[in-house]
């Protein structure tokens, strides 16, 4: 049995070029984040935030139902072909936001890495990485659809206007561009990347990647067969973002300034809508805060309050994230070990 050769080096995507714009996006968010806190005045924000006190920890909590609500989603989309250990999808899932939301990977390591872990736990690596596609897309649909129930609030609030017609025309990109994404996916999306890259590179060597990427296509096609798994996803993916809505609820009360769940669901929607549309900014740095000061004004919330609110959510994500990221390394490194460990077993003495 012939050993596969890996693309030449010459023909290998470079990680260094994707870089640059993640610490460009990350200096960005950090230079509008110190502006914004330094502007509004550090010490009433800390006074509110403080005064949450022990209820940071609850919202902390209250997060790990929005992503057991996700991971069932993705879980139901792989359910008719392979069916994972539900701890293994959900614990991927909680690292996958960790590394998106901590770490510069536009939104792109997260993805990665959960689909490596589905792979390790014994799930054929195309099919796991066409899960994620797949999960991606239902995940988008999801959230615009959450978006224009929470637009539809807003217009009513506004009694149909005082709306930015800018707002309206993202939500249309946005279902645009979900739309295109899907429809290139059932015809093909990675092998004509693959057949794209071996064009640009010219070399032959690329055929094994081609192969990959047609059993990726494949492994796509067959998931989205499965229309009844794939709309019990979407419920579930729709019922996640409503949970982020009672996060936001629930974080506001803590606060000391508590509103209605209608207010809390628009101020989560268009604020994720703002998150989605800053995603070369890590962790949307500076810009939630931003979009959570516009949309807070609206309900009459305080600029401090507003502000107070995102770093609680800040809070949520490290509190988390944190230990999502201790466990992702921890387990690469005992994966790394135990590799080497079979390697020096199977060397000739």
């Amino acid at each position: 049995m012939t050993k596969r050769q890996d693309p030449p080096t010459s023909g290998r995507l470079d990680p260094s070029r994707v870089v640059p714009l993640a610490y460009a996006g990350l200096v960005g968010g950090l230079t509008l984040f110190a502006a914004l806190i330094v502007y509004l005045g550090i010490g009433e924000i800390a006074r509110t935030l403080t005064s949450a006190g022990v209820g940071l920890v609850w919202v902390s909590l209250f997060h790990l139902l929005p992503i057991g609500a996700s991971a069932l989603g993705w879980y139901i989309v792989l359910a008719p072909v392979e069916r994972p250990a539900l701890r293994t999808v959900v614990s991927a899932r909680w690292i996958a936001e960790s590394i998106n939301q901590l770490l510069p990977a536009l939104h792109i390591g997260g993805n990665v890495v959960r689909a490596r872990r589905l792979a390790r736990a014994g799930i054929p690596g195309r099919l796991a990485g066409a899960s994620v596609v797949v999960d991606i897309t239902l995940h988008l649909f999801a959230q615009i659809l959450f978006t224009v129930l929470g637009l539809s609030l807003l217009l009513a609030h506004f009694r149909g206007g005082g709306v930015d017609a800018g707002v309206l025309a993202s939500l249309v990109l946005s279902v645009a561009a979900a739309g295109a994404f899907y429809l290139l996916q059932r015809r093909g999306l990675f092998s004509a990347i693959a057949l794209l890259l071996r064009g640009l590179f010219r070399s032959a060597d690329w055929s094994s990647v081609s192969e990959d990427a047609g059993a990726m296509d494949a492994w796509i096609d067959r998931l989205y067969r499965h229309r009844r798994a794939l709309a019990l996803a979407e419920c579930w993916h729709v019922l996640s973002w409503l949970l982020g809505a009672g996060e936001t609820w629930l974080a506001l009360r803590f606060l000391g300034h508590p509103v209605g769940l209608t207010t809390a669901l628009v101020i989560e929607s268009l604020g994720e809508a703002i998150r989605t549309v800053a995603f070369p900014v890590p962790g949307a740095l500076g810009v939630q805060e931003g979009g959570f000061v516009l949309l807070g004004g609206v309900f009459g919330l305080t600029p401090g309050v507003s502000v107070a609110l995102s770093l609680a959510k800040r809070v949520r994500e490290l509190a988390l994230g944190i230990p999502g990221l201790v466990v992702w390394q921890v387990e690469g490194a005992a994966a790394a070990l135990a590799a080497r460990r079979a390697q020096s077993s199977e060397a000739p003495e």
